[in-house]
């Protein structure tokens, strides 16, 4: 396993990123990292010149290299340099591919940016709950990399902190939403009522489990299920089966014979290929007889060949086009997310105030160490003057020692704790 670089100072934290709000879906699905490959990217992501400890964050609708960094002066103006050539050579996407579309946050606002992104703040769908388990999952996996030590160990428990009190203090996370629900809104716009269609899921992951959940509760009484692994698609089909919901486990292999009996097609895999091309969508009309067939494709990399919209008949949505949805969804969160902005803007004071008082802890121990050695040493030298006290009046002149010693110290303390604020500040 490797380790997180060993630090002597506290280091710079930086934060690079993409997501649907600065790039399409043309760019993410280039920059996306399946999970299985994940730890290879995060120790490649540590083995960058200056990068101490780093995690790395790759959903449908963003990437993000969290990093903490070198203190050197010298090294600053490169970190975005190293970060974007490490983009452009893991990924072997050109940098000016990358770099117009490209965020970054440096220090507070790097820490303001992940609280965000862990409360769903700064997701497509806001209020979604699924983005704060992908934020556990790619912090749990650069952890097992060797690449989370001190510093974003203490970051990531804050965040999932904060997260947890914006769930808990708001109203953000209400009814369940979430990019497989708004994709099912979709689906109910297009057609007025899912009553009387066929859905074909293909992919058994949380994404389709929760696109079935939705279907139904939206009047979809037929649901086909398909995935590379079988038993998969056989246990949602299982779970959600009903005396008025029909499901049906169709193997992988049989998808491009069974995927015409569908009027709507949600799809949600992680192949790093396209599933279902241009010809495909001709082979399904021709046995469809010409009945529309609807692809809703919420899968980064796409599951489906935007040119399968040529074919008349055929409809492709891919996961941007529920932007519009998702639109209205955070107009109905307002208040609530009005609400977890404060708390994020709180929390982030607090992490930073934390921060600094860490930054002068040696100083503070040094100084109440010292006093503490002179007060003995003084005391020491007094033992004969001291030595017929009674037990209860040495305890009196422990106490009076003490206190004088506090006091000297308070104004000392004080100054040092407001010099690191100042500098940090500055």
């Amino acid at each position: 396993m490797n380790q997180a670089k060993p630090t002597s100072t506290q280091g710079r934290l930086v934060l690079l990123g993409i997501n649907h709000n600065t790039a399409p879906i043309e760019v993410r699905e280039r920059l996306a990292i399946p999970a299985e490959r994940l730890a290879d990217a995060t120790r490649t992501l540590l083995h960058q010149p200056g990068v101490r400890e780093g995690l790395i964050l790759s959903t449908c609708n963003r990437v993000e290299l969290l990093t903490l960094q070198d203190d050197a002066e010298a090294a600053s103006a490169q970190d975005k340099t190293d970060l974007l050539r490490f983009l452009h050579e893991y990924f072997a996407v050109p940098p000016h591919d990358i770099q117009p579309h490209l965020y970054e946050f440096r220090e507070r606002e790097a820490v303001r940016h992940l609280f965000r992104v862990a409360s769903s703040l700064d997701s497509m769908v806001v209020g979604e709950p699924q983005i704060l388990g992908q934020v556990k999952e790619a912090y749990t996996v650069a952890r097992d990399a060797g690449a989370v030590s001190s510093h974003l160990e203490a970051l990531m428990q804050r965040t999932f902190t904060v997260a947890k009190k914006i769930r808990t203090e708001t109203q953000i996370g209400s009814s369940s939403v979430s990019i497989a629900s708004v994709a099912v809104d979709l689906a109910r716009k297009i057609f007025g009522s899912l009553y009387g269609k066929t859905v074909l899921l293909v992919g058994a992951g949380k994404m389709s489990e929760l696109a079935a959940r939705h279907l139904i509760q939206q009047g979809a009484s037929s649901i086909l299920v398909t995935n590379r692994t079988q038993s998969r698609a056989e246990k949602i089909a299982s779970d959600f089966s009903s005396l008025t919901v029909h499901t049906e486990a169709i193997s992988f292999e049989a998808l491009y014979e069974q995927a015409d009996r569908a009027d709507i097609v949600i799809t949600s895999t992680g192949a790093p290929q396209k599933i279902f091309g241009r010809s495909h969508g001709q082979h399904f009309l021709h046995r469809r007889r010409n009945r529309p067939m609807f692809f809703i494709d919420i899968a980064v990399p796409r599951d489906v060949d935007p040119r399968m919209n040529e074919v008349e008949g055929c409809f492709v949505y891919d996961i941007d086009d529920l932007q519009q949805v998702a639109a209205a969804n955070l107009a109905d969160r307002g208040r609530e997310v009005a609400a977890a902005e404060i708390i994020v803007s709180r929390e982030v004071d607090k992490y930073q105030e934390r921060l600094q008082s860490r930054d002068a802890v040696p100083a503070i121990k040094a100084l109440q160490q010292q006093a503490e050695q002179l007060r003995q040493a003084e005391l020491d030298r007094s033992q004969s003057k001291l030595a017929d006290l009674t037990a209860q009046q040495r305890d009196a002149v422990e106490a009076l020692t003490r206190s004088l010693t506090a006091k000297l110290l308070h104004p000392q303390l004080t100054a040092l704790r407001e010099s690191t604020r100042k500098k940090d500040s500055e």
